[in-house]
């Protein structure tokens, strides 16, 4: 059964992703979407290698694994980073960097000269490096560790976030020649009895053609008219830019259009809007344009022109230029469902020279143009249009045209409700970019700056941790904290800390942040220590056990540092029971965000960015729908 999948449909739901921000009397309500920009995964990105059924050796960090009859022959090689109770990190893969152990293959360890005795059979294999981040998954599996690993989380507002089209600059070089807006082009398939209609470009739909630019004033414009004719059948390379302020010579602008000299032979331009400052520095990028938003007070006026003249048409093409129609200059209706719309058409030696609107009228969804003898106004036949070719602009001078006349005019006919009346449909805003500015330690600390992370995405209406109820501040720890008393030294963001539990075991975690008390000149002393647990990296006898509020100390397994847990002011600045962007109670506190909550909707996979204390970070995300 043949079907399509219109752009109209992932133009609808690029739109529904914004206006879904704002919808709703109630922040809390149904009708309204809460989306969160993350970022995540401070620890680096090495190959993952699931094991089981491991014997009583263990595997040693800096020792090498591999599969196969022996090392040398192995298929499969790779150095230890680093290992947990049901997994191994490996770097330096090989032979080849896409060599894989096939599920349920025998892993032995070797330490450079020989086998170490270690054994594992292997599961669910990952390559990546830090250079080669792995492509994210699209399963619930994937989603949990996603969560265990969050740093923090930053809500989008509709002011960082617009419908983007691609962009097209007002360049003659790069860009000389623009495709103009039609409603029909289409593809010709290789079979199936099917002829399409391209653009100048070549491009066989709205969607890919090249039919706006943005000037360099940042004015959006539309192209209606690219010179086409019999004669330039894939239009003209443009010669100004379009203003909506000319200089002399350069093009004349009025009433939302722009028309390059020389007049009827040259591009005509519809103005759509002009991007402000602010959203120029958020959302305009190298690739894409935003369209600006509803209350934009010129896209207002643009649409309320085509309110004013619903359907309307501009242009009238050349079709072709026939024969044996009467020289001189004429006039003929607009035929069709709308009302109103004449053209002007010049016409020497038999054959049509140029057809310009003159009226542009109104309600059409189709049209033609008669190059015969008119019919006056009135005639029954043609309930109350005249039709045909008139000597006189009022139409009421018929042409007698010969039998032998030919020639054909075509009717361009505009988007539903006219050109200007929907902006996000007529430029096909498919896409929709959010800007998101990370400002130093933003959220009062939420986004520690001493650490990096890897991933982003976002994360659409999270709970609050601990409820049921929607999140709604504007930015969200995602991470664990404690307050630690009397370290022995400073801890380091990444490596691995231990807590020996009540019940005799230990509570694992990752180092996010290390940030001192205020005056503390450290090394070590009094601070506030954010991690991450994760079942992939801190299970203790399968379980991940929580830090807790006791006399044990944390202990970080690379720096050393040995420090305990305190429930009590350490300085004035440490008193509040909130100390960088987290809230403690008894030492101890607990992201923002309730794990697995909400849906994560989308999700990349970058190369490290490094935040610093003095640094901003703007990202850019586009989605494609």
């Amino acid at each position: 059964m043949a079907a399509i999948i219109s752009d109209k449909f992932r133009i609808f739901n690029a739109t529904q992703f914004l206006e879904s921000l704002s919808e709703g009397s109630s922040d809390t309500g149904a009708e309204r979407t809460r989306m969160y920009f993350f970022v995540g995964r401070p620890q680096r990105w090495d190959a993952y290698l699931e094991i089981y059924n491991a014997n009583n050796t263990a595997f040693v960090v800096g020792n090498e694994v591999y599969v196969g009859a022996n090392y040398a022959g192995a298929t499969f090689k790779g150095q230890v980073r680093a290992v947990y109770e049901n997994s191994i990190l490996l770097f330096q893969v090989g032979p080849q960097t896409n060599s894989v152990p096939g599920v349920g293959s025998t892993l032995k360890g070797y330490n450079g000269t020989s086998d170490t005795g270690a054994q594992a059979v292997t599961g669910v294999y990952r390559y990546a490096t830090e250079d080669v981040p792995p492509v994210p998954l699209d399963n619930q599996t994937e989603k949990y560790d996603i969560y265990d690993d969050i740093i923090a989380a930053k809500r989008i507002t509709t002011d960082f976030a617009r419908n983007v089209i691609r962009r097209f600059n007002w360049d003659q070089a790069a860009n000389p020649k623009f495709d103009m807006w039609k409603p029909d082009y289409s593809t010709t398939p290789g079979s199936g009895g099917q002829v399409g209609k391209a653009g100048a470009t070549g491009a066989t739909s709205i969607a890919d053609a090249k039919y706006y630019l943005i000037n360099s004033q940042y004015e959006v414009f539309k192209c209606l008219f690219n010179g086409q004719d019999p004669d330039n059948v894939n239009g003209q390379d443009a010669t100004n830019e379009p203003k909506t302020t000319p200089s002399g010579g350069q093009g004349s602008f009025a009433d939302g259009i722009f028309t390059e000299d020389p007049g009827a032979n040259g591009y005509i331009w519809k103005y759509m809007y002009t991007i402000p400052t602010d959203d120029v520095l958020r959302f305009l990028s190298t690739d894409f344009m935003p369209i600006v938003l509803p209350s934009d007070s010129n896209r207002q006026a643009e649409e309320t022109r085509a309110a004013n003249d619903p359907n309307a048409i501009d242009v009238v093409l050349v079709e072709n230029r026939g024969s044996n129609l009467p020289n001189g200059t004429h006039y003929a209706p607009i035929l069709g469902d709308g009302t109103g719309g004449k053209v002007t058409i010049v016409v020497s030696g038999g054959s049509i020279q140029s057809s310009v609107v003159s009226d542009r009228g109104s309600g059409y969804t189709y049209g033609t143009v008669a190059l015969e003898t008119g019919l006056v106004s009135g005639d029954a036949n043609w309930t109350g249009a005249a039709y045909g070719l008139y000597s006189n602009s009022g139409l009421t001078s018929s042409l007698t045209v010969g039998a032998t006349a030919v020639g054909a005019l075509e009717v361009v006919i505009p988007p539903q409700g006219g050109h200007g009346s929907n902006m996000e449909e007529e430029l096909n805003a498919k896409r929709v970019m959010t800007n998101i500015r990370l400002t130093y330690a933003e959220g009062s600390g939420d986004f520690p700056v001493d650490n990096d992370f890897r991933r982003i995405g976002i994360i659409k209406d999270p709970y609050a941790f601990g409820t049921s109820t929607f999140a709604t501040t504007s930015t969200l720890n995602g991470v664990y904290a404690v307050r630690v008393n009397g370290a022995t030294a400073d801890y380091q963001v990444d490596e691995t800390i231990r807590q020996t539990n009540s019940n005799g075991g230990y509570a694992y975690g990752t180092v996010v942040s290390w940030e001192l008390d205020s005056g503390n000149a450290g090394p070590g002393g009094a601070g506030v220590l954010k991690y991450i647990q994760s079942p992939s990296a801190h299970t203790d006898a399968g379980v991940v056990r929580s830090v807790e509020a006791s006399a044990n100390a944390i202990e970080g397994l690379s720096s050393l540092a040995s420090g305990a847990v305190t429930t009590t002011a350490i300085d004035a600045a440490a008193a509040a029971a909130t100390l960088g962007g987290v809230t403690f109670a008894n030492g101890l506190a607990t992201p923002e965000i309730a794990n697995n909550s909400g849906e994560l909707i989308y999700v990349e996979n970058r190369r490290l960015i490094t935040r610093a204390a003095d640094q901003i970070e703007d990202i850019k995300l586009v989605i494609e729908f």
